[in-house]
């Protein structure tokens, strides 16, 4: 089996999309700051004004919304942690359960674990997400993308790779369907009339 399809590997991504998203976002924080911590309002033009860098807080959860109206009993930083908890075992389960060939899935599910885990160090260490990424959009759609970090890039790239799997490994997903189907028709198979009498 290819290398970037064993646990060394997908460790050492994890590890790397932690480091490389705190390094950025530290960098971000002493660019875009002023004495007192706040942003200010500064940014760096990357392709015109199509992306640039510029300095946002998240203190709420996914797409700004706050843990306060979700779950208004606990602390957010208990919300976060339960929250990150669940979703690391479930993620680290379906990594689990990918068909070790499926080497793209579990690619993809190792990329959303590392960027989920760059977010959550933010929350309990500075009860925000940094975020500097700033992009345009077809204004039809809105006026610009919301501001989003290198964690953001991993979980997206992440889920994008899960999801086209099946297309691109199109076969090997076919095989393993009629492998699956084949093993279920053999648990499911009713015992014969032989067995039957020997237990009788």
């Amino acid at each position: 089996m290819k290398f970037y399809n064993k646990w060394p590997f997908h460790l050492g991504l994890i590890v790397f999309s932690i480091v490389a998203d705190q390094l950025t976002k530290l960098w971000a924080l002493v660019r875009f700051t002023n004495e007192t911590g706040a942003p200010n309002h500064d940014y760096i033009n990357v392709i015109g004004d199509l992306v640039r860098f510029q300095l946002v807080f998240n203190k709420g959860a996914a797409f700004s919304s706050r843990p306060q109206d979700l779950m208004p009993f606990l602390p957010p930083w208990v919300f976060f942690l339960l929250i990150s908890i669940v979703a690391t075992i479930i993620l680290l389960w379906f990594y689990k359960s990918i068909d070790k060939r499926d080497w793209m899935s579990r690619l993809g599910v190792v990329m959303i674990l590392g960027g989920a885990v760059g977010n959550f160090i933010d929350r309990m260490r500075l009860s925000m997400v940094v975020d500097f990424i700033d992009c345009d959009f077809p204004d039809f759609v809105m006026t610009r993308f919301p501001t989003f970090n290198v964690a953001d890039s991993f979980v997206t790239v992440g889920v994008a790779i899960v999801i086209l799997s099946p297309v691109i490994l199109r076969e090997l997903h076919r095989q393993m369907k009629v492998e699956k189907e084949k093993k279920n028709a053999v648990k499911e198979t009713p015992k014969s009339e032989g067995d039957k009498g020997a237990e009788e």
